[in-house]
C-alpha cells in the first residue's frame, strides 16, 4: 500500500522553477532518500510534503487524502530540522512532550507516550537534562523522538546527521535506520552524501534541477545508472565516450549495447576495471596517480580520454602494485556489469 503519493508538484520561486513535476510513490513503512547536488529542490520537495511551502501545481496525497492545502499541524506528519530545533529551556521529556501539550492531549496519555518515547531511543535516564547536557547523537534522538511521539503518518527528516562528527555520523546512521524499522513509520530523508543515502534507505530517489531524475533501490541506482549524471553522481564512475555500431561499442573492447548506432557513453565502476602491465586487449595507458584505501589501491590511468580512467585493485598476495609512470592496459573485468548510455559524458 502507498503511504504517500506525490503526484506532478511544481514550485516556481520569481524566475526560478524549484520543482518541476515530481512524482513519487512510497510504500507503507519504507525509507526512500532524495538526493542530490545542493539547489536541485530536494529540501523544497520535503517541506512541501510538510506544508511548509506551498506547490503551485500538483497534489500530495497521505493515505489516499489529498493534503496539498492543509496547514502543517493537520497534515499527520512529522519533520526532524537539520539543526535539531530543541527547546533549551525544555528538558528532554518536556521537548518530547511539547507536540502532544499543544495539541491538548490528556496528561496521563502524554506521559504513557513520552515515556515510550524514551525507552526507544534509549534515553529514560536523560529524561530531566536540558538539550546543552546532552551530545550532538542525544540531541537529534530526542529530536526524532519528538516528531514519533505525536504517531505520525509520515516521518521527514531534513539532513539530521549534518551537525554530527564523522564517527558519531556513522554510528547514527545504523541507530536510525534500527529504529525506523522498529516504528515500522514510512519516512523521506533528504541527504547530500551518497554513501548515506546507500546506507539508509529501501530507495533512492536522484534530484537533479528540480527534477527526480531515477527512482530505485541502491543497488539498482549504483549498477543501473539510466542517464550519466546518474552514474557520476553515484559513487565513482569510469565515462567513457563510444560509438554504437550494430549493437555494440566501438573500441578495444565491445560491449553490447541496446542503442541505436551513435554517440554513446560506456560506464564501467572502477572496481570492474582489471591492470594489467604491458600492452595487451583493452585501453593501453600510463600510471599517473595512485591512492592507497587500506585494502584497495586506487590507480589513475591515462588511456587518451579527456579524463583518466580510474581502477580500484584489491590489495593481497600475488597482486602488482603499480608505480606511477608504469605503462597498463586498463580492460572491463565483467562486461555484464558495464553500462552503456545514449549520447557523451559531460565532464564539466
Amino acid at each position: 500500500m502507498n503511504q504517500l503519493i506525490i503526484d506532478g508538484v511544481t514550485k516556481q520561486f520569481g524566475a526560478l522553477k524549484v520543482l518541476q513535476s515530481c512524482d513519487l510513490t512510497v510504500e507503507r513503512g519504507s525509507v526512500v532518500t532524495l538526493l542530490g547536488p545542493s539547489g536541485c529542490g530536494k529540501t523544497t520537495l520535503l517541506r512541501s510534503i510538510a506544508g511548509f511551502v506551498t506547490p503551485d501545481a500538483g497534489r500530495i496525497r497521505v493515505k489516499g487524502q489529498d493534503i496539498s492545502r492543509l496547514p502543517p499541524n493537520r497534515r499527520d506528519v512529522g519533520y526532524v530540522f537539520q539543526n535539531y530545533a530543541l527547546f533549551p529551556h525544555l528538558t528532554c521529556r518536556d521537548n518530547i512532550a511539547y507536540g502532544l501539550v499543544v495539541r491538548r492531549v490528556p496528561k496521563a496519555e502524554i506521559a504513557r507516550r513520552v515515556s515510550q518515547a524514551l525507552d526507544l531511543i534509549a534515553l529514560a535516564a536523560f529524561a530531566d537534562r536540558y538539550p546543552k547536557q546532552l551530545s550532538g547523537g542525544q540531541q537529534q534522538r530526542v529530536a526524532i523522538a519528538r516528531a514519533l511521539v505525536l504517531e505520525p503518518q509520515v516521518l521527514l527528516l531534513d539532513e539530521p546527521f549534518n551537525a554530527l562528527d564523522a564517527q558519531l555520523r556513522l554510528s547514527m546512521q545504523v541507530e536510525l535506520r534500527k529504529l525506523i524499522d522498529r516504528v515500522g513509520i514510512t519516512s523521506i530523508f533528504v541527504t547530500h552524501d551518497q554513501q548515506e543515502a546507500m546506507a539508509l534507505s529501501d530507495r533512492v530517489a536522484i534530484m537533479r534541477g528540480g527534477r527526480i531524475e531515477q527512482i530505485g533501490s541502491p543497488l539498482e541506482i549504483y549498477d543501473r545508472p539510466r542517464s550519466c549524471f546518474v552514474a557520476d553522481f553515484i559513487g565513482r564512475a569510469n565515462l567513457m565516450p563510444t560509438q554504437v555500431r550494430a549493437g555494440r561499442t566501438e573500441g578495444p573492447q565491445a560491449i553490447a549495447a541496446a542503442l541505436p548506432d551513435g554517440p554513446a557513453t560506456l560506464v564501467a565502476r572502477p572496481e570492474n576495471i582489471d591492470l594489467t602491465p604491458g600492452s595487451g586487449p583493452g585501453w593501453p595507458g600510463k600510471v599517473t596517480f595512485l591512492t592507497a584505501l587500506g585494502p584497495v589501491i586506487e590507480y589513475e590511468v591515462d588511456c587518451g580520454f579527456s579524463v583518466p580512467v580510474r581502477a580500484a585493485l584489491p590489495r593481497h598476495a600475488g597482486v602488482e602494485t603499480f608505480e606511477p609512470g608504469a605503462l597498463v592496459t586498463a580492460r572491463i573485468r565483467d562486461e555484464a556489469a558495464a553500462v552503456v548510455l545514449p549520447g557523451e559524458p559531460n565532464h564539466a
